[in-house]
């Protein structure tokens, strides 16, 4: 599979804007991680599901990673913040951004892309 091969995720609707994140599951760097999608003002993001703060999933619930304002990223066990739109640290204890997946939309798909450490999980 080359780098940067566009991989379908969901339909454009499934991501409303600071709502619930699409999982899904990827291979980086030779182990299989949990990813997250969501919409940010309009736009959609992707990171892997990794506190940098210790390697943790971050959501409290399935797909609830946006604080109660809706405005951060939230790692519900230690509190780390992320911003939505780069994954970079906004406050609390964590060690830099999140990894970043790179996504397009066309005609109403999401699609997320691989890179040279990053391939679709398959069973």
């Amino acid at each position: 599979m080359a780098d940067d091969a566009p991989i379908p995720l969901c339909r454009s609707a499934d991501l409303i804007d600071g709502g619930l994140a699409v999982p899904f599951d990827v291979i980086y760097g030779g182990q299989t991680c949990r990813a997250f999608a969501i919409r940010w003002q309009g736009r959609p993001h992707a990171y892997l599901n990794r506190c940098t703060h210790v390697a943790m999933e971050m959501d409290y619930q399935e797909g609830r990673f946006f604080d109660d304002t809706g405005r951060w990223l939230l790692c519900a066990t230690h509190g780390a913040a992320y911003s939505p739109d780069t994954g970079a640290c906004a406050g609390g204890p964590c060690r830099g951004g999140l990894v970043r997946i790179e996504l397009s939309e066309i005609e109403g798909v999401v699609h997320w892309h691989t890179a040279w450490n990053l391939r679709p999980f398959t069973f």
